[in-house]
């Protein structure tokens, strides 16, 4: 792929993943085609700063594990009530993480 495509990709996106996961990522996408560009566009990448400010609000209610796809967890943490107050404020310092793993993983498929 195209370097400048790479550089903009990562510059998007850079805050969605690790920053050790960012030199294999950015190796991994100049080794691929152009044609997976288009692709790469439309992977629906979360961004971690709005998962923690809907897990401050919903998270209570488990739309924080909702929003990043972890559907066994939200309904855990709806049926619980954000496990009586304590699952929330523990995934206020989690829920950064988990999106950007969750994003990796997303992206990785495509990186092989």
């Amino acid at each position: 792929m195209d370097s400048s495509k790479v550089d903009l990709f990562l510059l998007t996106h850079s805050k969605s993943f690790e920053t050790y996961q960012l030199s294999f990522i950015r190796e991994k996408l100049l080794a691929l085609d152009d044609s997976q560009w288009i692709i790469l566009q439309s992977l629906g990448i979360k961004d971690p700063t709005v998962s923690l400010i809907v897990s401050i609000v919903g998270g209570h209610f488990g739309v924080d594990r909702f929003l990043i796809g972890d559907i066994g967890l939200g309904i855990g943490k709806l049926i619980t009530c954000g496990g009586l107050g304590i699952w929330t404020v523990v995934d206020w310092f989690l829920i950064m993480d988990a999106t950007r793993e969750k994003n990796f993983a997303k992206l990785q498929p495509y990186l092989f």
